[in-house]
């Protein structure tokens, strides 16, 4: 009688095998928690640049030449806690005044998130 030799994979090549699959599927979540932590990040600087923008198209709508100086105000935007800096200097030309607006997350103040700067001009 003739032993038929079977036909499959060693121990050992499977072995191989499953290192190769968990090391692919290890870098794919990094991956997918990289983009995760960028998406978040996009999201928030997205809402701090609507909070300035706000800020400067009401400075816009009201028509008035603001006063040089600096404030902070609370300027919260969808579920995120925003506090915005205006800050207004004098240009070389009287007639316009430099407004710069920046944004900051209350959890984390001492991190910018976004800057806008606008001229205004007096009317």
């Amino acid at each position: 009688m003739r032993l038929q030799r079977q036909r499959g994979f060693t121990l050992l090549e499977v072995l191989v095998a499953l290192v190769i699959v968990g090391t692919a599927l290890g870098a794919s979540l990094r991956a997918v928690g990289s983009l995760t932590q960028n998406s978040n990040g996009l999201r928030g600087a997205m809402m701090a640049t609507w909070s300035a923008e706000n800020r400067l198209v009401q400075l816009r709508l009201t028509r008035q030449f603001p006063a040089v100086g600096k404030q902070t105000f609370e300027c919260p935007q969808g579920d995120m806690k925003l506090m915005c800096e205006e800050e207004v200097i004098a240009s070389p030309n009287p007639r316009f005044r430099r407004v710069e607006v920046s944004v900051y997350d209350q959890a984390a103040p001492e991190r910018r998130i976004i800057k806008l700067v606008q001229l205004v001009l007096n009317q």
